[in-house]
């Protein structure tokens, strides 16, 4: 038997035969030309092709793995609307007289080189998109049909890496896990698994060698393990792991449409936390109260060098309220800075970046790009339950400026007689002990509030989460954090508003019962932990 280790991203227990998927391959030749005008009309309309195609995509995914996850395909469409890609194409064509097939791969290679190692970049973690769009150029160009993935009989699907338009034509009848060489936790392949819940493994490396093919193999998606012809004994093991873990998921999957309430008759309410659009899809089948936390700083990462516009926000926030259905986003403004750089905007380069420019210091200070943040969010709200919420807040002044500035977006939207949720919520994190301290002030003139347990807890230890050497200190359950926890949620009651815990310990088990006498509105968690959680809820006494 050999065991292999990757990463686990999409949990559950396949057991077959590995099969190693065969991708097209293209001889790309470096052929001279004598017009290039030509040369760019063939790749124009070989992009104008891929876009349609694409677009052929997107609707066809809708119905399988819903619209939100199905948006991810947009990203494609950025890459071919990137005029840094397709100028660099056509410069490789004009400059050195080459044919179009030879610019792509080339412009290609030049374009992940750059952008795919920056943390910032939208790039980054999406390499497969990049190469999944030069791929449907080339098949384009080469006059190929676009063809399906055909698979006979159940598989361990296993590959170098996948592309997102590959794992999403996958049938999860046929495939029955994934393994893969290569990939991010993060990429939109990864997405598509997780929504298909086909069991997968990535990163393995060199380690998954061609000479596996055809052998039993098992994927423990919960361990990030793959076992390659089993022994008798890991078989059996993993074989009841798979019953148990079937059972485990029918009975969360009773849970849905139940409430979370204790034994005694105690509520409190489950959201979830996300990052994008595409995690909504998860939230909606994990039954979730709401979104009790967005956050949309993931927006302004995912969008590379360029801010993020207006209207791509509102739409962002439009198709997230109209998936809800009427269930409530609370949305966090932007929160760059610290461990959360941009591209698009630069903050980093001082000592202590976890204590420096960022949260709404950085909104207070960027009015413009605050401005057009707020107005996206107004606007989708017409469309839905959303409410706003500002972090890192340390001071009623910037609690105050922030609600000045928001005044101002909303008399702005009246006069060009656009529509807005006119009573929209307005909340703030307490992340801040002074936050903390003057949470009774705070809770005077804001409408909610949200613990968010992980900075409140690296700043009254006096100590970054991240930092190794002093890891065996960090303590979430620390006698002063809860006792802070008791004193927010007291304040935030006696002026009749709600709270909830957003931070990593909203999903500790072992947390809950404390926080659930302590009075604690509602617990956000990762849209997987959701139901898990009420589970634990309902079996409390």
């Amino acid at each position: 038997m050999i065991t292999l280790t990757g990463k686990k991203i999409s949990e559950g227990i396949a057991i077959g035969r590995l099969a190693f998927y065969k991708r097209g391959k293209r001889e790309i030749r470096r052929i001279y030309v004598e017009d290039s005008k030509r040369e760019v009309l063939r790749f124009q309309k070989a992009c104008e092709r891929a876009e349609l195609e694409i677009r052929e995509l997107y609707t066809s995914m809708v119905k399988e793995i819903g619209e939100i996850n199905a948006a991810m395909f947009e990203m494609q469409q950025m890459i071919l609307d990137d005029s840094e890609y397709t100028d660099a194409v056509k410069k490789i064509i004009v400059d050195q007289r080459l044919n179009a097939e030879y610019a792509v791969k080339e412009a290609t290679e030049h374009f992940l080189d750059k952008y795919a190692s920056r943390d910032a970049s939208y790039v980054r973690g999406h390499e497969a998109d990049v190469r999944d769009v030069a791929s449907r150029i080339l098949r384009i160009l080469a006059r190929v049909r676009l063809g399906k993935l055909m698979i006979d009989e159940p598989l361990i699907m296993a590959s170098r890496d996948l592309y997102p338009s590959e794992a999403a034509q996958l049938e999860k009848s046929k495939v029955l896990g994934i393994v893969t060489m290569y990939g991010s936790i993060n990429s939109h392949t990864a997405t598509i698994t997780r929504t298909k819940e086909i069991p997968s493994v990535i990163g393995l490396g060199e380690a998954l060698k061609k000479e596996y093919e055809g052998k039993l193999v098992i994927i423990d998606g919960f361990e990030g393990k793959v076992y390659i012809e089993p022994d008798q004994t890991t078989l059996t093991k993993l074989q009841e792991k798979k019953k148990n873990s079937r059972r485990n998921i029918e009975t969360l999957e009773r849970l849905k449409g139940k409430e979370n309430v204790t034994q005694s008759g105690q509520k409190i309410e489950v959201s979830a936390n996300i990052g994008s659009k595409e995690d909504i899809e998860s939230v909606l089948r994990n039954d979730a109260s709401g979104v009790g936390l967005f956050r949309s700083e993931f927006i302004y990462r995912d969008n590379g060098i360029k801010f993020p516009t207006e209207e791509q926000q509102f739409q962002i926030y439009k198709l997230a309220s109209e998936s809800m259905g009427g269930k409530r986003i609370v949305i966090r403004t932007a929160d760059i800075g610290g461990e959360k750089d941009v591209e698009c905007m630069e903050v980093s380069g001082e000592v202590n970046p976890i204590m420096g420019y960022r949260g709404i210091r950085v909104s207070l200070d960027k009015e413009e790009m605050f401005k057009e943040q707020l107005r996206a969010i107004l606007r989708a709200s017409a469309f839905g339950r959303l409410a706003i919420m500002f972090p890192m807040i340390s001071s009623m002044e910037e609690a105050r400026a922030a609600k000045a500035i928001l005044e101002q977006v909303k008399q702005d939207l009246r006069n060009e007689k656009c529509l807005f949720d006119e009573e929209i919520e307005v909340g703030v994190m307490i992340e801040t002990p002074a936050a903390v301290m003057i949470s009774g002030e705070l809770a005077r003139e804001m409408d909610f509030f949200s613990i968010g347990t992980n900075d409140l807890t690296q700043f009254t230890l006096a100590m970054d989460r991240s930092n190794r050497r002093i890891s065996g200190y960090y303590n979430p359950k620390h006698p002063a954090l809860l006792k802070m926890l008791r004193i927010v949620t007291n304040n935030v009651h006696l002026e009749g508003k709600k709270i909830s815990i957003t931070g990593d310990l909203a999903a500790d088990l072992s947390m809950t019962d404390q926080f659930i006498k302590m009075g604690i509105d509602e617990l956000s968690v990762a849209p997987n932990q959701i139901l898990p959680l009420r589970k634990h809820i309902r079996e409390l006494k």
